[in-house]
């Protein structure tokens, strides 16, 4: 295994909060009535996105064992992915109105967000969109929880959302530790009918969030370095696992429980994280509507060649314990591409894009990619990234180099 040279660098202090409950196993929806009484809920807002909730029958079984177990809901659908802040505006509303006081997502990572953003703005006076421009901080909110249909997110156990908002085709997040969910109910077998496309897209988001985290300067952490690293192969070898066999429910298990654990925190205690893949990304989400997974593999590549050489031993580390490259120890830069090259690979192997042509179908316009840099960059006032911090022409150049 490839080990970096100690630095001289002190490690960087931590807080770990993970208070998310996790019910894992096949029968865990059998729990969720005695669950939501648990954490205060009498009255129940099950949340959930379109039709295949319906078609599974699951979104039946949860009401009916709420129901059995004398808890009141209502119900709200509608999401899609890409959450919508006029569907959660919507859903705040209907919440006062019936006196909600627990919301229970039932889905992915697009209904636990969208549960979030309402349960924000319950007991907030004003629109639940200031939290996501930054312009207020909430000093209470329903408690959220979720059943968990495609692992993705890791939304629910982690303290983020994400909301599109339709005036303007702003896709913004949003962390703050009181929307960690109280539980979350886990079936692996709930996730044997996602499409191949959707299982590889998730693969792609939860690999990044620990990946996020990873490309760091911060070299002194080596236990949370090593358990990213096996998290980031075991989810390899587990989707290469599930699209051969889709009803595989030990790499179904391997699958979901990894997309909670690598978005949690424990892959990042101790080092600084990035992010500036996901905020690149968010501008081709919001202006073209795409797969949130797919669309970070169509950034990764390019935004890894422009910034490598700021930790480039992370990045040869990278291609070595990760990606299983050859070290060439002479030529340190050769092998850091190499890394990347067999991301690359892994992505086309697993039915992802490499760059914005072959994401949404077409070539991007330099209107487009200005477009997008001016939102990135919040009409050229902010940064993003850590590892290189990037300003707006380097947003530009990197939507460039991604462009295909």
């Amino acid at each position: 295994m490839q080990k970096p040279l100690l630095s001289n660098t002190d490690m960087k202090d931590f807080n770990y909060y993970a208070p998310t409950e996790v019910v894992f196993g096949e029968q865990a929806e059998e729990q969720v009535a005695a669950l939501v009484k648990k954490y205060g809920g009498t009255k129940v807002l099950v949340h959930y996105g379109g039709q295949s909730a319906k078609r599974s029958g699951l979104l039946d079984k949860i009401c009916d064992l709420l129901r059995e177990g004398g808890v009141t809901y209502v119900t709200l659908g509608g999401v899609v992915p890409n959450p919508r802040l006029s569907l959660a505006q919507k859903g705040i509303e209907l919440c006062r109105q019936e006196g909600i006081d627990f919301i229970l997502a039932v889905g992915g990572g697009s209904v636990i967000d969208s549960a979030k953003c309402i349960a924000y703005g319950v007991p907030y006076e004003g629109n639940v969109w200031d939290f996501y421009l930054g312009k207020a901080e909430p000093k209470q909110m329903l408690p959220v929880a979720s059943v968990l249909t495609i692992p993705a997110a890791g939304s629910e156990m982690s303290e983020s959302s994400v909301i599109t908002n339709e005036d303007g085709d702003v896709k913004l997040g949003y962390s703050n530790n009181l929307s960690r969910p109280k539980f979350a109910i886990m079936n692996p077998r709930r996730t044997m009918t996602l499409p191949p496309y959707q299982t590889a897209a998730g693969v792609t988001d939860m690999m990044m969030h620990t990946m996020e985290r990873y490309f760091t300067k911060d070299d002194d952490m080596d236990f949370t370095t090593d358990l990213a690293e096996a998290s980031l192969r075991n989810i390899k070898n587990a989707v290469f696992a599930v699209l051969k066999n889709p009803e595989d429910y030990r790499y179904r298990a391997q699958i979901m429980w990894g997309g909670s654990l690598m978005h949690n925190g424990l892959t990042g205690c101790g080092v600084s994280d990035d992010w500036a893949t996901h905020q690149l990304e968010h501008e081709l989400s919001g202006m073209f509507d795409v797969t949130h997974g797919a669309g970070l593999a169509a950034i990764w590549p390019s935004w890894a060649r422009y910034v490598m050489h700021e930790n480039l031993s992370r990045f040869v580390r990278f291609a070595v314990n990760v990606m299983d490259v050859p070290n060439d120890f002479t030529d340190p830069e050769g092998t850091a591409l190499k890394g990347i090259e067999a991301m690359e690979r892994f992505y086309h192997a697993i039915g992802m894009p490499i760059n914005i042509k072959e994401l949404i179908g077409k070539d991007i316009s330099d209107e487009e990619i200005k477009e997008m840099t001016r939102k990135c960059s919040r009409d050229y006032t902010a940064t993003c990234g850590c590892l290189k911090v990037l300003k707006a022409e380097d947003m530009e150049t990197i939507y460039k180099m991604a462009r295909g």
